[in-house]
């Protein structure tokens, strides 16, 4: 970074003070738990010298403390997938269900919103389409922060609410479907080949919020890649440029990764995870009546309060599953 040079390539340089800012990091906590190692260690030979009912309160009290660094620490261990490292791009999309599906949509658009906050990631939305009465029918948000796609891809599935529905005059019960999908922000220095022939370009009004601009220039952008019939778009930027950079931009990280997957031929976790999407084929339940739980399935961790994990709270749903998927 001292070099004179260094801020000539403003996009090799920002990648390398983030790998920086990420290194500093880690042997922050890695200094961190050697030196609660040590007064652990410390406790042990005093205890083991001189018992005493106050030392060991004293040993017990700074186990207490440091037991959510240890906690995260070992979360942080779990978190050695090829893509982890990454930012993220999130995708909501409802089910079969009309205004049902649309408005659980957007109270998961609204969940993950409040998970970002609570975690300190920034994140910007990048393509947005309303419902027709109620709700999304599509949401990609981009999700900026350490090991954010590592975290993430605890998410992937198919999410199920069970409530009494808003919608209907009778009061009934109804159940509604979901699907998340999250994808690694692939370096922009990989290089994926994109032929133009290969590319459909489309531009229209963007729909979601962002000023009197939005609904008075076609600067929305959707790239088709025919090939892989792969589609991404974008409408965040007042730039039609900007937009089709963006869109760009994703469609490479969906590439690249589809021709991982077909390269390496393995069943990883992207893979098996995507296969797994198919209605009924939940990974998660949200029940608000007639009793209140939000139970996963594929690591039966569940949770009794359901406006806690409304309102962001997926940390223990997201370290169980790393956990579960750590000791296949």
């Amino acid at each position: 970074m001292n070099d004179p040079n260094f801020w000539n390539d403003n996009k090799k340089a920002q990648k390398t003070t983030k790998e920086i800012s990420l290194l500093r990091n880690t042997i922050q906590k890695n200094d961190e738990l050697l030196s609660i190692s040590e007064d652990l260690e410390t406790y042990l030979m005093m205890l083991n010298e001189e018992y005493s009912d106050d030392l060991l309160k004293d040993a017990s009290d700074s186990f207490s403390k440091f037991q959510k660094i240890i906690d995260s620490a070992e979360t942080a261990c779990l978190l050695n997938g090829k893509y982890d490292h990454c930012n993220a791009i999130l995708n909501i999309h409802p089910g079969a269900g009309g205004t049902e599906s649309q408005d659980w949509a957007e109270m998961l658009f609204r969940m993950y919103k409040r998970w970002c906050e609570q975690n300190n990631y920034s994140y910007t939305v990048i393509d947005y389409l309303s419902g027709d009465e109620a709700g999304i029918k599509n949401v990609t948000m981009e999700i900026n922060g350490e090991f954010t796609y590592g975290y993430l891809k605890a998410e992937i599935g198919i999410h199920r609410l069970v409530r009494i529905s808003p919608f209907n005059a009778q009061g009934k019960r109804q159940t509604s479907f979901a699907s998340v999908y999250v994808y690694p922000e692939i370096d922009d220095d990989i290089e994926i080949e994109i032929e133009p022939k290969d590319l459909k370009i489309d531009t229209f009004r963007a729909s979601g919020a962002g000023g009197q601009h939005v609904n008075t220039t076609d600067s929305a952008v959707r790239l088709t890649h025919l090939p892989t019939n792969i589609v991404v778009s974008c409408q965040n930027q007042r730039s039609q440029i900007k937009n089709r950079e963006k869109a760009l931009q994703i469609l490479k990280s969906r590439l690249y990764q589809h021709f991982e997957e077909i390269r390496q031929k393995e069943r990883d976790v992207l893979e098996s995870s995507k296969s797994e999407i198919g209605w009924g084929n939940q990974i998660r339940s949200y029940v608000f009546q007639p009793y209140q739980m939000v139970k996963d399935h594929r690591t039966s961790h569940e949770i009794g309060n359901t406006d806690k994990v409304m309102d962001g709270d997926l940390n223990p749903f997201i370290i169980a599953f790393l956990k579960a998927t750590a000791k296949k």
